[in-house]
């Protein structure tokens, strides 16, 4: 009679050994799109020569994403979103939709800023964009600039992060 116990645990340990074989690890959470804040500050020189500055959130990839613009009292004044052939630009009772990031990015500074280029420099990535120049040096102190010649009108970007 004592086999029977013992061969119901034999089964039952042979089982949970079975299922424990069957399982998956859990998985990992999706990773989070990126995510920095700070300042900015948008210096293009044409006539009259233009400033911007503004505190900032910018999320997601050069692909799809968010940029929202902040007053120094922490108000929304822009909030740009993003996706492949769609991009929409919401400034107080305003919407503008473009096929492009880069369109919007336009009408918004007054200047093509590189984007794409933006999401390596953060990374610290010396990535190459036409016309502009990176200066990666601060970034360990939450500090980066870039710098447009050419096209005109010159236009420096400044970035200081939280």
């Amino acid at each position: 009679m004592r086999r029977a116990p013992r061969a119901r645990l034999l089964a039952a340990c042979a089982l949970a050994a079975l299922l424990a074989a069957c399982a998956q690890p859990p998985r990992s959470a999706p990773a989070q799109a990126d995510h920095w804040s700070g300042r900015l500050a948008i210096a293009v020189e044409d006539m009259p020569q233009r400033s911007f500055h503004a505190g900032f959130e910018l999320s997601g990839t050069p692909e799809a994403g968010t940029l929202q613009l902040l007053s120094p009292l922490g108000s929304s004044i822009a909030l740009l979103q993003w996706r492949p052939g769609q991009a929409t630009l919401r400034r107080a009772d305003q919407t503008q939709s473009a096929a492009s990031l880069a369109e919007l990015v336009q009408q918004l500074t007054g200047s093509a800023l590189p984007v794409a280029a933006l999401f390596g420099w953060l990374h610290g990535q010396a990535v190459a964009a036409s016309g502009w120049r990176a200066d990666l040096s601060g970034l360990q102190q939450g500090r980066l600039t870039a710098e447009r010649d050419t096209p005109q009108p010159r236009t420096t970007l400044r970035l200081v992060l939280d």
